[in-house]
């Protein structure tokens, strides 16, 4: 089992290592000659806006839409992967490029700024104990469709979610040493 992290800008190292940590075979995914040998990508953080237009430019949009249709790729989208899987962002720039494959509407730097940036206890109920969330400029989901499924909320709304095979988070776990996300995202992986 293969698994990729998109790495066209963002925090890709950082998955990178906390996959190889989880035991799997970790590559960056650049074009779609790379994508077409793992079975999960990760859409790292970073700033959404450029990440969308460079997999255009890459040609990565649509391999990626194409894999996940055919039932052959789970997707993980932290912060900016996020707002690039939503099919609607609130607050988005005019033809604000994306994948548009989640049923949720999000709201981009719903925390605030870079200074607003905190780490919070999140509880995923499908977890034992709680995971550290740490949000730098983090999105929010505003609205889910009926077959999304809410795994985390904070008081100001949604952080985690997951819809068959893609899960999104507000927040960045690969910058705690925390393996439970990466574990369960492998989970998905193997069900492909």
């Amino acid at each position: 089992m293969i698994i990729g992290v998109l790495s066209v800008q963002g925090a890709v190292s950082e998955h990178l290592h906390q996959l190889k940590s989880c035991g799997a075979e970790a590559v960056a995914v650049r074009n779609a000659a790379s994508l077409a040998g793992v079975c999960g990508l990760i859409i790292p953080g970073g700033e959404s806006t450029t990440i969308g237009k460079l997999i255009e430019l890459f040609g990565l949009t649509e391999a990626i839409r194409e894999r996940y249709h055919d039932n052959s790729l789970a997707l993980f989208g932290t912060c900016a992967g996020m707002i690039l899987l939503a099919r609607e962002v609130v607050d988005g720039i005019e033809g604000q490029p994306g994948l548009k494959l989640m049923d949720i509407t999000v709201r981009r730097n719903a925390f605030g700024r870079q200074r607003d940036s905190f780490e919070a206890p999140v509880h995923l109920k499908t977890f034992d104990s709680p995971i550290t969330g740490v949000f730098i400029r983090a999105p929010i989901i505003d609205g889910i469709g009926q077959s999304v499924d809410i795994l985390a909320s904070l008081p100001e709304g949604i952080v985690a979610a997951r819809q068959d095979r893609i899960l999104v988070t507000s927040f960045h776990p690969e910058l705690t040493d925390d393996l439970q996300l990466h574990q369960y995202f492998l989970k998905m992986c193997e069900q492909i």
